[in-house]
């Protein structure tokens, strides 16, 4: 039986409010991996951005696959440090293949936020508190969306739902950087979110 399941943060896609997709009713719009298909493009506040890569999330010895994300920005880059700190809006999208607890959703966070920035973490205590509480258990099929805007902040919607603005340019480069981070916990997703092969 497989072990459970510890998720390395990020998430994503219904894409209502701060998100709002493109249209994506062409395949020749949009990019599929595992079965998902993300649209070549979305709109964050009237910001148009583009999809730079998709990846897939595995977990456990058993390489079990967890989600596929997506990330958009303004401009395709496959630089990692370059899109963390560039402070430009983005989105990050994820629809999950499996079923995951709340209680690994906060878990995986916590760890992923402590290695993306170190003991700079107690500058952020409150906002990831803030970002915990809106996290629910997902189950297979949903998903989650990330997008930042640097007037208005990180804005976290869960299934359609979105919560009050996370404000601050340094935890959305923190959360960002979960993902894309030199920590990055799967060397895979991270490579398939800048731009190289999602598989």
């Amino acid at each position: 039986m497989f072990e459970r399941v510890t998720l390395q943060i990020f998430f994503a896609v219904i894409f209502v409010a701060a998100i709002q997709a493109a249209p994506a009713n062409s395949k020749a719009n949009s990019k599929e991996c595992v079965g998902v298909t993300f649209p070549d493009t979305v709109a964050v506040d009237g910001s148009e951005l583009s999809l730079n890569g998709m990846g897939v999330r595995r977990a456990t010895m058993f390489d079990v696959e967890v989600y596929v994300a997506g990330l958009y920005l303004i401009e395709k880059s496959g630089d990692s440090e370059k899109v963390i700190q560039s402070n430009q809006p983005w989105a990050l999208t994820v629809q999950f293949l499996r079923d995951v607890d709340s209680a690994d959703i906060h878990k995986a966070s916590q760890e992923g936020f402590e290695k993306a920035v170190g003991d700079k973490i107690g500058a952020l205590k409150d906002r990831i508190e803030a970002f915990n509480a809106q996290m629910t258990a997902l189950q297979k099929g949903q998903t989650l969306a990330y997008a930042y805007n640097p007037a208005k902040g990180t804005v976290i919607t869960v299934n359609g739902t979105s919560g009050a603005p996370i404000q601050g340019a340094d935890f959305a480069a923190a959360l960002l950087g979960v993902s894309i981070g030199p920590e990055s916990p799967d060397e895979g997703l991270k490579a398939g979110l800048l731009g190289q092969a999602c598989k």
